[in-house]
């Protein structure tokens, strides 16, 4: 009963947690459109740019593959805000696997050319599957992190790393609130 509690408690936190961050960057992102010329017919997909990340490990019995794609609208040289999607799939065979998949929102910040800062949300469903524990045991849930990140920037590639504030250890999707990242831009 408590666990059923506690679920209904934390997702009504998140739902609204992510209903503050909504009207937050609504509010910044009006305030900014408002600051800035007018643009002309096509000049949008001018300041959007593609890109993402991608990673693959494989080893003696394992697999870990991400793909990650993402796009970003840069409001000046300063500022740029965008979307993503994620795709994950890890596997220790006769073990483990774990499948995750949804979506981030990001927002990046250069106050030089050189140095990237990032606030990332992301919202992924992880279903995990554990086939040596006496039988196969599974689980799914929702998952959101909040990452902190920082970098350095060289031409479209920035390499650095992240924090996520809300990490929980107790969820089994990432094993540490700490993770590097190498993110690129086209």
């Amino acid at each position: 009963m408590k666990k059923i509690m506690k679920s209904s408690i934390s997702i009504s936190f998140y739902k609204t947690f992510l209903s503050v961050i909504f009207l937050m960057a609504s509010a910044t992102f009006y305030a900014q459109e408002a600051n800035l010329p007018k643009a002309k017919t096509g000049d949008f997909w001018e300041h959007v740019r593609f890109g993402g990340g991608f990673g693959l490990a494989v080893g003696n019995d394992y697999t870990d593959a991400t793909i990650a794609p993402s796009a970003i609208y840069n409001f000046n040289e300063h500022f740029a805000f965008g979307t993503g999607l994620q795709f994950s799939r890890l596997k220790k065979k006769h073990y483990y696997s774990s499948d995750l998949y949804g979506g981030s929102l990001i927002g990046l910040y250069n106050p030089i050319e050189e140095i990237q800062f990032s606030l990332e949300l992301e919202e992924v469903n992880v279903h995990n599957q554990y086939t040596d524990l006496g039988g196969n045991f599974k689980e799914s849930f929702w998952n959101t992190g909040l990452f902190l990140g920082a970098g350095y920037q060289e031409g479209n590639v920035t390499i650095g790393a992240r924090v996520n504030v809300l990490y929980d250890k107790d969820k089994n999707v990432y094993g540490s609130a700490f993770m590097p990242f190498v993110r690129a831009y086209f």
